[in-house]
C-alpha cells in the first residue's frame, strides 16, 4: 500500500500554474527526492502534501485516505523547514519538547522521546543550550529531532541543507541517509541541488515548469534520462549537446556536425534512428564529459581534433573546454600533464555512450 497517492494535482495562483497535473505514487519507508530549477513546483508539491497549500485540483491520498481537507496537524506529517524555525529563546529541550507538550503528551513519555532522539542524532550534551549557542549543522539537527519526536508516518523536508557549507551539507546529506534508513520512514524530500538528488533518494523526481519529468532511480535517471531536460540537469558537468545529422554512407549511419566530427553509430542506435525516420533530418546528440577521452590512435572517425580553450583543475582529473562548430563542449580527462590554454589535442567521442534527442520536442529517441 503506497503511503502517498498523488492524483492529477493542479496548484494555480491566479495565472500562475505552479503545479499541473501532478502524478506520482511514494511507498511505505521509500526516500524520494523532488528535485528541479527554482520555480519548477517542487516546494508547491511539498507544501500541498503538508496541508499548507490549497489543492486547486486532483486528490492527495495517504495511507488510501483522501486527506485535501484534512488539517495539516491531522496529517502525521513531520516537515523540516530550510531555516531550521528553531524558537530562540528556548534550549534545545525545550524546542523538542514544545510540540509534544501542545499534543499534551504525559511528562514521561515526552522524556522518553527526547532522549531517544537526542541520542540518535548525538544531542545529549547540547540539550541545555539555546539555538544562538549551536553550529549549523547542530540546529539542522536539532530540526530533525523535532521532527523525529512526534514519531510521523511521514517525513517532509524543504531544502533541509541549503544554508549550511559545502562539507558540512556532505556530512549532514550522509547523515539524514542514515537516520531514514535506521527509522525506515517514509522521506519526501525537495532540494535544487542534483547531487543530493543523486546520492540520498531511492528514486527521484525531475521537474520543469511545474510538470514532472522524470521519476526513476538516480541510476535510470543518469543512464536513460526521459528528454533533453533532466539530461542536462542531471549530472556534474552537465552533458554535452551537439547539433548534427544523421547520414547514411556505404551501408553505415553517421552523426555528423559539419566537417568537424563524424560518429559511426552501432547497429541498434541506427536502427532506432532509421525506423523513426531521423536519417538526414537535424538531431540533438549528448554525450557526458566522463565519455570523452583522449584518442589513443589518430583517426578521422568517432575524434575530433581540436584547442583546449580552459582547463580546470580538479586534484584527480581535469576538466577541458573546447569547441565544435562554436559549441562549447567539456570532457573530464585524467591526464599526467596538466593541459595549457590553446594546447593542440585530439578527443574521443564513445557513440556507443551517447543519447540523441528530438530537436523540437527535446525527448530521448531510444536507442536501447
Amino acid at each position: 500500500m503506497p503511503a502517498v497517492v498523488l492524483e492529477n494535482i493542479c496548484k494555480q495562483y491566479g495565472e500562475v500554474v505552479a503545479a499541473k497535473n501532478v502524478n506520482l505514487e511514494i511507498e511505505k519507508g521509500e526516500f524520494v527526492v523532488l528535485v528541479g530549477p527554482s520555480g519548477c513546483g517542487k516546494s508547491t508539491i511539498l507544501r500541498m502534501i503538508a496541508g499548507l497549500e490549497e489543492i486547486s485540483a486532483g486528490q492527495l491520498f495517504m495511507e488510501e485516505k483522501l486527506v485535501n481537507d484534512v488539517a495539516p496537524k491531522d496529517r502525521g506529517i513531520a516537515m523540516v523547514f530550510q531555516n531550521y524555525a528553531l524558537y530562540p529563546h528556548m534550549n534545545v529541550y525545550n524546542n523538542l519538547a514544545f510540540g509534544l507538550k501542545m499534543r499534551k503528551f504525559s511528562k514521561l513519555e515526552m522524556e522518553e522521546r527526547i532522549q531517544k532522539a537526542a541520542k540518535i542524532l548525538g544531542l545529549q550534551d547540547l540539550l541545555k543550550r539555546k539555538p544562538s549557542q549551536l553550529s549549523g549543522g547542530q540546529r539542522q539537527r536539532v530540526a530533525l529531532g523535532r521532527a523525529i519526536v512526534r514519531d510521523p508516518q511521514l517525513f517532509l523536508m524543504d531544502e533541509p541543507l541549503s544554508n549550511l557549507d559545502a562539507k558540512l551539507r556532505v556530512q549532514m546529506r550522509a547523515e539524514i541517509s542514515k537516520l531514514q534508513k535506521k527509522l525506515g520512514v517514509t522521506m519526501i524530500y525537495v532540494t535544487h541541488d542534483q547531487t543530493e538528488a543523486m546520492t540520498m533518494g531511492d528514486r527521484i523526481v525531475v521537474m520543469e515548469d511545474a510538470e514532472i519529468q522524470q521519476v526513476a532511480t538516480p541510476e535510470e535517471v543518469y543512464r536513460q534520462p526521459s528528454n533533453r531536460f533532466v539530461a542536462g540537469f542531471i549530472g556534474a558537468p552537465a552533458m554535452n549537446f551537439i547539433s548534427g545529422k544523421i547520414r547514411k554512407e556505404g551501408g553505415c549511419s553517421y552523426f555528423l556536425v559539419e566537417q568537424e566530427l563524424k560518429l559511426e553509430l552501432e547497429t541498434a542506435q541506427a536502427k532506432i534512428i532509421t525506423e523513426k525516420g531521423y536519417n538526414d533530418k537535424e538531431i540533438i546528440f549528448g554525450i557526458r564529459p566522463e565519455h570523452i577521452t583522449v584518442a589513443e590512435t589518430d583517426i578521422s572517425i568517432n575524434t575530433i581534433h581540436t584547442i583546449v580553450g580552459l582547463a580546470e583543475n580538479m586534484g584527480s582529473e581535469y576538466y577541458v573546454y573546447f569547441n565544435i562548430v562554436k559549441q562549447e563542449l567539456i570532457a573530464r580527462l585524467q591526464l599526467k600533464v596538466a593541459p595549457q590554454v590553446n594546447d593542440h589535442i585530439t578527443l574521443a567521442l564513445r557513440a556507443r555512450e551517447g543519447h540523441f534527442f528530438d530537436v523540437k520536442t527535446g525527448e530521448a529517441i531510444r536507442c536501447a
